[in-house]
């Protein structure tokens, strides 16, 4: 089993890392370790000071905030809501619902048709950045990716209870 020091995790997290040491992480077994190392390489990359307790997705976190509540925070500081609560819904959101929006990023007819599907793009409203898209009938009500049981994966997966 390899062990990966914190810098050659900050290189994974950067997309620095040498196509070598990449194939070997992806060929063996994950280090024992290798969820905390992360966690501490990704609090080294966010301006803020509240705990990562999870990565989410990418430039999202679920975040301990100093009196004990858990929240959705953005890389760049935006706190969305609570861990149980669907980010999306207070993210700034374009909803493509046209032809003439579809254009913009498919080749002419070869997009859906927006009676069908809306393309909806959710952005972080500091940085801009898009976090997420999703395609989905019009109406449809935000996807909600993921709900995570934070202290059974803890306890149950990591070993160590979430104090």
């Amino acid at each position: 089993m390899s062990t990966y020091t914190i810098d050659q995790l900050r290189q994974l997290k950067n997309g620095t890392i040498d196509a070598y040491s990449l194939h070997d992480m992806q060929s063996h077994f994950k280090d024992p370790d290798r969820f905390f190392k992360m966690l501490q390489v990704w609090q080294e990359s966010v301006d803020w000071d509240d705990e990562i307790i999870l990565p989410l997705a990418e430039h999202l976190f679920v975040v301990r905030k100093p009196d004990g509540k858990r929240i959705i925070k953005s890389t760049w500081g935006h706190e969305y809501c609570e861990a149980h609560e669907n980010w999306k819904l207070h993210a700034k959101v374009f909803v493509r619902n046209s032809e003439a929006q579809f254009d913009e990023i498919y080749p002419r007819k070869m997009a859906c048709h927006p009676d069908w599907m809306e393309i909806r793009e959710y952005y972080d409203p500091i940085s801009g950045v898009l976090l997420e898209v999703e395609a989905v009938p019009p109406g449809y009500p935000a996807v909600h990716d993921f709900k995570p049981d934070i202290d059974t994966f803890y306890r149950d997966w990591l070993g160590q209870p979430l104090n």
